[in-house]
């Protein structure tokens, strides 16, 4: 079957994009959280934080996975590889190399090769796992990243020897590759799938703590970390997670990118001052933001038959029959068979457009 169809619509209006409001919106709440998390760190150890903040987005997620009776998870073989590798990368080896990058070097030069975390996410994606890009989306992630960078270096880097900066690119490099494997699974409940990388990355890092001679801080303290953790590390990937479903993993990782900017201006609510290099920052990210939104991505393609099981409306990748009636625009979800379908219309490299260019 051959269709034309511009159903997606231009992309000035991508902001009504789901997978874009999931992005900006899971940018806010991890941003925000960075703030929140320094209040505690008087208080708490960093490496009892991280272990508290990951706690706080396993357990939540899976308290309202409980109070709302989700149905259970099923992943095929094939499927828990990749779910295993995020885990491994994302939940293990990366929190190591981190601990081991950050106990010896200076945090200005920790948070400015914290950064390579998009750039490798978006490498990754494009020349390892194939996602499409042009040289619009190239230069706004970079765009976005620059701004990253001046908002973590206020006053100069400093790095301290090679090896400490070499472990925390190493971090830098498992999360992307987290999100990446991420990615293949994507349309599998995404509440689950973050609520399992909390309750993985937790117990990791609170066993890293006390090795390091952390001691749990005071009850009022821990709470609070759970509920940061929740919010910022929780339902922020529970959303990240969305939006790699719908516009790819590499333009997720960029919108998401620009997380810092949000932290600093809940910083500057807190009573911070604005500075200069903010100032840059948000100018050099609102042109990358703009340059994704404005993308134009529109050519003759073809969808090979599949069955899978997703959350999903009736659009024109979904057209099949019910037992009973479901309403226009009612998202629904259970297993369905996409017969093969060729036709142009402008779309993003979300889970139904992974072909080749």
């Amino acid at each position: 079957m051959t269709t034309r169809s511009n159903s997606n619509g231009s992309r000035a209006g991508a902001l009504a994009n789901r997978g874009v409001q999931a992005a900006l919106v899971s940018a806010v709440l991890f941003g925000a959280g960075t703030p929140l998390a320094k209040l505690l760190l008087g208080e708490v150890s960093p490496w009892m934080l991280a272990g508290l903040l990951y706690c706080g987005s396993g357990i939540g997620l899976g308290l309202i996975r409980l109070i709302r009776r989700s149905p259970r998870v099923r992943l095929s073989r094939v499927e828990w590889v990749p779910l295993s590798g995020a885990i491994l990368f994302g939940g293990i080896f990366g929190p190591v190399l981190l601990m081991l990058g950050l106990s010896n070097m200076p945090a200005s030069g920790a948070s400015l090769l914290l950064n390579a975390e998009g750039v490798f996410t978006a490498v990754l994606a494009w020349f390892v796992f194939k996602e499409n890009f042009d040289r619009r989306i190239a230069l706004g992630m970079l765009a976005i990243v620059a701004g990253a960078v001046i908002l973590s270096t206020p006053g100069g880097a400093n790095f301290g020897s090679a090896w400490p900066s070499l472990a925390i690119l190493g971090a830098c490099l498992c999360w992307g590759l987290d999100n990446n494997l991420t990615r293949k699974i994507a349309l599998t409940d995404a509440t689950w799938l973050a609520a399992i990388k909390g309750s993985v990355a937790g117990p990791v890092n609170l066993a890293l703590a006390f090795l390091l001679g952390a001691q749990l801080p005071a009850a009022g303290n821990i709470a609070a970390a759970l509920v940061v953790g929740f919010f910022a590390y929780g339902i922020s990937l529970v959303l990240f997670i969305v939006a790699m479903r719908h516009v790819g993993t590499a333009r997720a990782g960029a919108y998401f990118s620009v997380a810092p900017f949000f932290g600093a201006v809940l910083a500057i609510i807190l009573g911070d001052a604005v500075t200069w290099p903010l100032v840059i920052a948000g100018l050099l990210m609102a042109v990358g933001i703009w340059l994704h939104l404005t993308e134009r991505h529109e050519h003759e393609h073809t969808h090979e038959p599949i069955t899978h099981d997703h959350w999903h409306t009736h659009d024109e990748h979904h057209q099949h029959e019910h037992a009973e009636p479901v309403s226009s625009g009612t998202w629904h979800k259970h297993e369905h068979t996409h017969e093969a379908l060729t036709h142009t219309h402008e779309h993003y490299p979300d889970m139904h457009h992974r072909h080749e260019h």
